[in-house]
């Protein structure tokens, strides 16, 4: 039941969207993928929404992705498909009026590390590490989220997140642009965050619409030329030999010969 595992709920001016798969440590799955995009589509219906907090139940906002779900397609899309869906569900962050506060903590992992990205401010617990470990799996990054980070810190820490699947810490990031404040435990984080959106909600809505747009003008575009870049990459290393040299690797446990095709 995907609307059990993550769900959005309306309170007044202040919309909450919850990750609510503590058992796999909030890991998203294609249907859960789904349901967050019908969360997004319906807060564009509640003009009375001016602000939206989205966090988490459990210690980790997010390990990414399900990897026990890989491969058990539930829908008849394709892998392409998937990624379109993908691509323009969560481009619905850009197309909401509410600014997107993710309260982040615990571990804030690949794709659900990309989506945090792509929402306006990012808070965090002291404990919060981020990573992208999508190499590892034989895949490249494909949420968007690239973009926005090489925006905040450059090509050297991208290429090493990215190719090392170095794991950044919270201090780190804060330093690095990617979060704005830094708070001690998941009871103040809840409590900074809506003060946060609290705090939006209660400014002059054109006033806030404006704002985020200027600054939307700013990344936007990069990000959107990004994911046409990932849509075609991801799509061909799926069918690629290498990527089908990585998995009968695993399957028979030898080492891989990659021949960059």
């Amino acid at each position: 039941m995907s609307a059990d595992r993550v769900r959005v709920e309306l309170d007044g001016s202040v919309a909450t969207i919850i990750n609510d798969n503590p058992e796999k440590r909030n890991a998203f799955d294609d249907e859960m993928d789904e349901c967050l995009f019908e969360i997004f589509g319906e807060l564009r219906t509640h003009p009375e929404v001016r602000a939206v907090v989205w966090r988490a139940e459990g210690e980790v906002w997010s390990s990414g992705r399900d990897v026990s779900a890989i491969g058990k397609n539930v829908t008849d899309l394709t892998h392409h498909e998937l990624m379109l869906r993908g691509h323009r569900g969560i481009l619905q962050l850009f197309d909401l009026d509410a600014p997107v506060i993710a309260a982040l903590k615990g571990w804030v992992i690949g794709g659900s590390f990309q989506r945090a990205l792509l929402c306006d401010m990012r808070i965090a617990t002291k404990d919060t590490r981020f990573m992208l470990p999508e190499l590892k799996y034989g895949v490249i990054p494909d949420t968007g989220g690239v973009s926005r980070l090489y925006q905040m810190c450059g090509h050297g820490v991208v290429s090493d997140m990215v190719l090392c699947g170095r794991v950044l810490d919270v201090i780190e990031a804060k330093e690095l642009g990617i979060i704005s404040r830094i708070v001690e435990d998941d009871e103040e984080l809840n409590q900074t965050a809506f003060e946060m959106a609290r705090s939006i909600a209660s400014s002059p809505t054109i006033a806030v619409k404006l704002a985020r747009r200027v600054i939307h003008h700013l990344s936007e575009p990069t990000v959107r030329a990004s994911m046409d870049d990932e849509l075609i990459y991801q799509t061909f290393l799926n069918r690629s030999d290498d990527f089908a040299e990585f998995k009968n690797s695993r399957t028979e446990g030898r080492v891989p010969t990659y021949r960059g095709s």
